[in-house]
């Protein structure tokens, strides 16, 4: 790690309306991808390309993760999240993890189509699909270009499951679909909110709505028979931990029938991203962050082993746990996991599934005749 006069020469990289300070180097070799050429000027725009995607549901596997399905509807994320475990993906891309997750985004335009053929496949097997596993479903170029409304669209004529979680209030957008499959059993919100303080909410997370508008979101979905609980995260030791009680207040007063955290991660490029950006925002209290960090990450920056990644471990860790375990009792928030949706309402999509059954009619009359 860098010592605090390396991370103060950088305060110059700081860019309005940006989380990171710049633009490291990827840990992959070039694989061909081409953009236009860097935006000069105090703040990179953001540009946005079409891709085609030759598939769109995602597995899992871990047992830290609570869904086996998710889609991504779009590569990069424009909220600009200092913390985001997602941006070391723009490596894949050969970009990266830095201002290009931020500002050079892709969306699936085909992901409809493509989602609905994936879901007419005889072998398919229901269970709920999760948005917003890796970036933002609601990030602000979903305004216009509406992948994960055509998303919501395709789940809602097959009554297939879906949970989403976001920090975009947007959502609200799309109360129509989601009040019907919630109505049917179909559909859970989770709200990430982070802090109380507006400052914080600017630098660490400079284009996501502000936390006002998150709640008034969580109450909306509320109102309208949406399940939708809180995740507070990610829990950053010094930072925002101390917001934990307010944030669970508020959630509760705004309808969230449940609640869980995060500790923060640091994996990869992550790591010196966060690190630069805490000495250059709060240098004064750096130290002490990294150092409760460490003490909850076994001595390290991070510690990706299952069952601890997500918690941490020792005092801190220990302490945080059962600050959030009793505020929860005591506001009368529910510890256990998201909404259990139903998936034997499940239809596979009629025009893909006859067309499925077409093409491998006429290949049989092309292989053995009518």
């Amino acid at each position: 790690m860098m010592d605090k006069s390396q991370h103060n020469v950088r305060r110059h990289m700081a860019h309005k309306g940006r989380g990171a300070l710049g633009n490291p180097v990827n840990r992959y070799q070039p694989t061909g991808v081409t953009w236009d050429d860097e935006i000069e000027g105090p703040t990179p725009v953001t540009e946005c390309r079409a891709v085609q995607a030759s598939s769109i549901i995602a597995r899992n596997s871990s047992p830290d993760i609570p869904f086996t399905q998710s889609i991504n509807p779009y590569q990069g994320c424009e909220h600009g999240c200092i913390y985001c475990y997602a941006r070391p993906t723009h490596a894949y891309l050969d970009l990266s993890p830095g201002i290009d997750f931020e500002t050079k985004l892709s969306y699936k335009v085909n992901a409809a189509t493509q989602l609905a053929r994936e879901l007419a496949r005889p072998g398919y097997q229901c269970t709920a699909i999760t948005l917003g596993a890796n970036t933002d479903p609601y990030q602000p170029v979903e305004k216009t270009h509406r992948i994960t409304r055509e998303i919501l669209q395709v789940l809602q004529r097959c009554r297939h499951p879906v949970s989403i979680i976001t920090k975009g209030a947007l959502i609200t957008r799309d109360i129509d679909i989601l009040a019907e499959m919630a109505a049917h059993g179909l559909c859970s919100v989770a709200i990430s909110i982070t802090t109380l303080d507006h400052g914080l909410k600017r630098l660490m997370e400079p284009r996501a709505a502000s936390t006002r508008a998150r709640l008034a979101a969580m109450g909306s979905l509320s109102a309208a028979g949406i399940p939708v609980s809180l995740l507070f995260a990610p829990v950053i030791p010094a930072l925002n931990d101390g917001d934990m009680e307010g944030i669970l207040l508020a959630a509760r007063d705004a309808g969230a029938h449940s609640a869980s955290y995060i500790l923060l991660r640091l994996p990869l490029e992550v790591r010196e991203m966060f690190f630069d950006w805490l000495y250059l925002h709060f240098p004064l209290r750096a130290e002490h962050v990294i150092s409760l960090l460490r003490q909850s990450r076994g001595g390290a920056d991070y510690d990706a082993r299952f069952g601890h990644r997500m918690r941490g471990t020792g005092i801190f860790a220990d302490l945080l746990a059962q600050r959030f375990r009793l505020s929860c009792k005591r506001l009368g928030i529910n510890l256990r996991g998201p909404v259990t949706t139903r998936t034997d309402l499940f239809k596979p999509p009629e025009e893909h599934v006859n067309a499925e059954k077409a093409a491998e009619a006429a290949l049989q009359i092309e292989l053995f005749g009518a």
